[in-house]
């Protein structure tokens, strides 16, 4: 027989090929099917957002009650320093005063065209800035008279640091990091960096930390800028460090969290941030706070971070709607549980416990939440960058206390005395008034507005008869 007259089961002794077998072809089928579900699950898996941490086996150290500042008798304008970004080394931006509450009447006011994105500081009854065009200046706390301006770069946005009668400046352009004599703003030493830095520095033991946009973290000698060390890290720093018992911790924008040995820039550990997925990292533009055994972060991938301050062990991590570039403010405020404070971008303000990341409340603002937070006695401050406009919460139920027409970036510093709120150009101080120095000052109002409509009545009454009088004389 000639094969080329076969059929096709013919030819194959009388079977036909699998795939003509509806049985084998759906069989085969559905294992495709299964091994590009399973290739699917694997890349889901590995390209979805990652969920939110809880680790409650992580250490916590319950906290020692802050006592609260007060004025005593003798010294009734005592006031207290904030003298770096976030009032201290552990960057926790809480300061116990009392006294410092709504209601307030405004003291005085600075205000100038250039931009404020990063606060003064306020030392021994002066404060200290730097604006974004990259004038230093120093304001008398008591009436915002200035007393020296220096122009010191063309760009810069970050708060100056002040020990042993100098301030400690970096600069975004040109990049630089300088030291200047307080008193006047005379240069004491300045040092070129090869990169951008807006790393608001920090000073221990007679060293100036601060990182920079190249990856490198740098220890300089506070004297004359001397290089101790420089270690390489994961990105950009943009953040300022943090410190507690002879370690510096930073975040950068390869996503890692680091703590390094202040004494030689060695690194104790380096944890990676989850990331919002797409095999992307998260990045660290919001400065860590220490406290409680833990340090706290914000993130560029829409969360809150807690880790273990010893070793880098994450502890829980908390989902907002947008970047969190906001820095925390940490504290045990009298009345509550230890608690984050901290803004989103997505309008929000977040109240979160400290050891378990739990919400305790929110307050949307309106708007974005770019700036670091304060909580200043028992009243927190945030401003929105969308309507420019601070507010005032109670740390314990986020009630709304205060607000006041200025805000931007990051609105309060105080020195125990007074509240200086920063707006997007401006610098306002504030201080307390009671509820009955308010009542007070109303009828003061009062009685002197009577007064001048009375006088105004009488001398029209004079100016009325003074007119007849003329008329009878016509």
């Amino acid at each position: 027989m000639n094969p080329d007259s076969q059929t096709p089961e013919e030819q194959t002794g009388g079977h036909r090929p699998w795939w003509r077998q509806p049985r084998k072809l759906l069989s085969a089928l559905a294992v495709v099917l299964l091994g590009l579900a399973v290739a699917g699950g694997i890349a889901y898996s590995q390209l979805k957002r990652p969920d939110d941490v809880s680790d409650s086996s992580v250490p916590f150290q319950e906290p020692v009650a802050k006592p609260e500042l007060k004025k005593t008798k003798k010294k009734e304008s005592a006031t207290v320093n904030w003298p770096t970004f976030r009032y201290d080394r552990q960057r926790t931006g809480y300061l116990p005063a009392k006294g410092i509450k709504p209601p307030f009447k405004r003291v005085w006011d600075y205000g100038a065209k250039p931009l404020l994105e990063f606060p003064p500081i306020v030392v021994k009854g002066v404060l200290y800035f730097v604006d974004n065009d990259g004038h230093a200046i120093a304001l008398r706390s008591d009436n915002g008279r200035r007393l020296w301006q220096k122009r010191i770069a063309r760009l810069s946005a970050s708060s100056p640091t002040y020990a042993h009668g100098r301030l400690f400046i970096v600069n975004l352009e040109p990049g630089q990091v300088m030291s200047l004599n307080a008193k006047n703003g005379r240069q004491i030493w300045k040092r070129p960096l090869p990169c951008r830095s807006e790393s608001s520095p920090l000073v221990v033991h007679n060293r100036v930390y601060f990182g920079c946009e190249n990856g490198e973290f740098y220890a300089l000698r506070s004297k004359n800028g001397s290089q101790v060390w420089s270690t390489s890290l994961t990105g950009a720093i943009k953040a300022a460090p943090a410190y507690e018992n002879g370690t510096l911790y930073v975040g950068d924008y390869g996503g890692s969290m680091s703590a390094l040995r202040a004494s030689n820039g060695d690194v104790r550990w380096q944890t990676s941030s989850l990331g919002p997925g797409l095999g992307q990292a998260g990045a660290f533009y919001s400065t860590p706070a220490v406290a409680f055994g833990r340090v706290y972060v914000g993130n560029n991938d829409s969360r809150v971070y807690s880790f273990n301050a010893e070793n880098g062990d994450l502890a829980w991590t908390h989902s907002t709607g947008n970047w969190v570039y906001s820095g925390p403010t940490v504290a045990k405020v009298p009345g509550t549980r230890p608690s984050v404070y901290i803004g989103s971008f997505d309008g929000n303000v977040y109240a979160l416990d400290a050891k378990t990341g739990a919400t305790r409340w929110t307050f949307d603002m309106g708007g974005r939440v770019i700036g670091s937070l304060s909580v200043i006695g028992k009243t927190v401050y945030a401003a929105t960058f969308d309507g420019t406009t601070s507010y005032g919460l109670s740390a314990g139920k986020g009630h709304k206390t205060f607000t006041y027409h200025t805000g931007a970036y990051m609105p309060g510093i105080s020195d125990g005395e007074k509240l200086y709120l920063v707006g997007y150009s401006s610098i306002n101080a504030l201080k307390p008034v009671t509820r009955k120095q308010i009542r007070a000052a109303k009828r003061r109002k009062a009685i002197a507005e009577k007064k001048r409509q009375a006088e105004a009545g009488s001398g029209k009454q004079q100016k009325n008869g003074e007119q007849k009088q003329n008329q009878k004389q016509g």
